[in-house]
């Protein structure tokens, strides 16, 4: 996931140190029994994620661990959902179904982090190519304190009512595992979750400090081809071609138009192209030139806007330099690498945060400003048409001796504080999802 930079609002924030043992916590409880399991469990099988990454839709050990690490703790598990997969339910007597959520897979990234635990995993990729592969953005993280939620909700039964669906997903790094899993029947042959929550660490954040966005988490992403159609000649007699270079020149112009006059300028919208190929010698007008685009925003209406803008002007453009009709742009938007904006219910979203801050305490719930574009597939659990109130949180991770210079996500660099992120994880999990059941279960009192 390409996790945005975050800022903290206020100077409280920068450069706290968060104690192991917060003195303000509601449940001390819960705050013992996870330091304590990170101790005995949890320290050891986030070394073993982290030492044994695996590549988008091929975690197929990693899933393996998952699996039998929840089913060990009475949970009914389902393998290959999705892919690789992971559902573990459990049914706790009547009232509402939430899921959680941890996604599993690493980066073909090579690591020099200076952890003691470095990856050294290497893996052949779905295009057939060896590849280092590192966990560069953390989601070892999520799956080690996914099996400490379930560890914890399943001691604490007395604590809630309804039906737990713990989820590991596979290739959210390509934004496809969330929809995959939703296909394979996530939400019909499993409860379905009034509910759907979970967490990413964030490298730029304080270790042990939350965030919880009250609406906008994550933007859009769409990966956008477009191959601009020319007529080819000798560069010497430009007049007898259609050059495809200077159309694709003014289509990558044009397109800022979208950002600029169609889009209200209070709106985030990002149309980027990172790559444009075309051509083979200094004196030949090519016939073709390939553009790839990044398409973001923060609204499902932006999102249209820009993508059938995109279309519009790159054909437009074309016609306006000569382009004949049978020679236009073709512009496919890829049905896999594409997610929708991630929104959080916003009165579901408040009342987590209302649950962590007394589990954790307000020092440590911390209000940020969110910069950049990054995207995530939890999206898809919360789109409108599935009726599932969706929220998604930050967790700090930022090593005391980083606290300078933050290593960023998907960075060989990368590295964050595993204790102070986990056993912070897991914390605000169970005190988010407790509060969640029991609310609900009021309600239906009620």
């Amino acid at each position: 996931m390409k996790i945005h930079k975050l800022l903290l609002a206020g100077a409280c924030a920068a450069g706290l140190a968060i104690a192991a043992t917060p003195s303000y916590a509601t449940d001390t409880a819960l705050g013992a029994a996870v330091r304590a399991d990170y101790r005995a469990n949890l320290g050891q099988l986030f070394d073993h994620f982290h030492r044994n990454p695996e590549l988008s839709g091929l975690e197929v050990q990693t899933a393996a661990r998952m699996a039998s690490e929840l089913r060990s703790l009475g949970y009914k598990v389902t393998e290959n959902v999705g892919g690789t997969g992971v559902v573990a339910v459990l049914e706790n007597g009547p009232g509402t179904t939430v899921l959680i959520r941890a996604d599993m897979d690493g980066l073909p990234v090579e690591e020099r982090s200076g952890a003691p635990n470095p990856s050294r995993a290497r893996q052949v990729d779905r295009d057939g190519v060896e590849k280092y592969v590192m966990h560069a953005c953390g989601h070892d993280v999520h799956i080690t304190s996914l099996v400490g939620t379930a560890r914890q909700m399943a001691a604490r039964k007395d604590k809630w009512s309804g039906t737990l669906v713990l989820i590991a997903q596979p290739a959210e790094e390509r934004v496809e595992g969330a929809r995959a899993m939703i296909a394979d029947g996530l939400y019909t042959r499993f409860p379905k979750p009034e509910y759907a929550i979970g967490f990413h660490v964030a490298s730029g954040l304080p270790r042990g400090t939350v965030w919880v966005p009250p609406s906008i988490a994550y933007s859009s992403a769409d990966s956008v081809d477009i191959k601009v159609h020319g007529i080819g000649g000798h560069g010497a007699s430009p007049h007898t071609t259609v050059d495809p270079v200077t159309i694709a020149s003014y289509i990558v112009t044009n397109l800022q138009t979208l950002r600029s006059r169609e889009v209200d300028p209070l709106q985030g919208a990002v149309v980027t192209v990172g790559s444009i190929h075309g051509g083979t010698k200094h004196n030949i007008v090519p016939e073709y030139v390939d553009l790839q685009l990044t398409v973001r925003s923060d609204s499902y209406a932006v999102r249209d806007t820009l993508l059938d803008g995109i279309e519009r002007i790159a054909q437009n453009t074309a016609r306006a330099l000569n382009a004949p009709e049978d020679r236009l742009p073709t512009v496919v938007r890829s049905t896999t690498e594409s997610t929708p904006p991630t929104i959080n219910h916003t009165d579901t979203a408040q009342r987590i945060r209302a649950a962590i801050t007394r589990q954790l305490g307000e020092e440590r719930v911390i209000d940020i400003t969110r910069q950049g574009m990054g995207a995530e597939d939890f999206a898809f659990y919360g789109a409108p048409e599935h009726g599932v109130k969706a929220v998604i949180f930050a967790v700090g991770g930022l090593p005391e001796d980083l606290k300078d210079t933050p290593p960023p996500h998907h960075s060989p660099l990368f590295r964050i504080d595993p204790e102070a992120s986990v056993i912070a994880g897991v914390e605000a999990t169970v005190a988010a999802a407790e509060d969640l059941f029991n609310t609900a279960s009021a309600a239906t009192a009620n």
